[in-house]
């Protein structure tokens, strides 16, 4: 792997970040499908009737898959240890971690929400989230820099919300890992295409049941 520049990090801590968003985007990308399982069994008629409004329905679904989220980085940072990756262990690294582990399922999963608002279906939705998963994961900077991609993927991977998870995760995770855009401007990213995605699924949400 020596032909992959990635600075003074080694591969493997090169790419552990990379494997922690790969998680994330995995697991939340088909939360879609509990949604056409709750619209199937009656729950999501139910929600619907009741007073609560529908952003904090969807923020809550949000947040549902963003705690999932922060198992799968306890897990990761163990297997990183075993393999002997060097990780931050400061209390401002580590919550920085588990902020962008949070917001970046809650991202996924919201946008899956609306992709399941829109095909409505078990069978659609799979087939569709197993097309987005592998662009997403290689149009990205988890298992290689951007500086090496040709400049029509750059920009694909710039527009990519999963390379601005990565990106912060590998200035935030491991020892000597740095931004490429700055953590601040990595999670302002990922916060607007939160929120755009959050109205988004808030307008759809009630429509699923239709």
């Amino acid at each position: 792997m020596r032909a992959i520049p990635t600075g003074n990090l080694t591969y493997l801590e090169f790419m552990a970040p990379g494997v922690l968003a790969q998680s994330v985007l995995f697991s939340a990308i088909f939360f879609g499908i509990a949604v056409i399982w709750e619209r199937d069994l009656g729950i999501i008629h139910k929600l619907l009737v009741s007073p609560a409004y529908r952003g904090a329905l969807v923020m809550g679904k949000a947040i549902s898959a963003g705690l999932r989220g922060l198992t799968q980085a306890v897990l990761i940072y163990v297997l990183a240890l075993v393999l002997g990756i060097h990780l931050q262990f400061s209390p401002l690294a580590l919550i920085g971690v588990a902020a962008m582990v949070m917001l970046g399922s809650a991202l996924f999963a919201t946008f899956s929400l609306i992709v399941a608002c829109l095909v409505k279906t078990r069978e659609r939705f799979m087939g569709i989230g197993q097309v987005l998963t592998m662009p997403l994961f290689f149009a990205s900077n988890a298992i290689y820099p951007l500086a090496i991609m040709p400049p029509w993927l750059q920009v694909v991977a710039r527009v990519n919300p999963l390379t601005y998870v990565v990106d912060a995760l590998r200035g935030l995770m491991v020892q000597g890992g740095h931004s490429l855009f700055g953590v601040g401007a990595d999670f302002a990213v990922q916060a607007g295409a939160f929120v755009v995605l959050l109205t988004i699924a808030s307008r759809l949400y009630p429509g699923l049941v239709r």
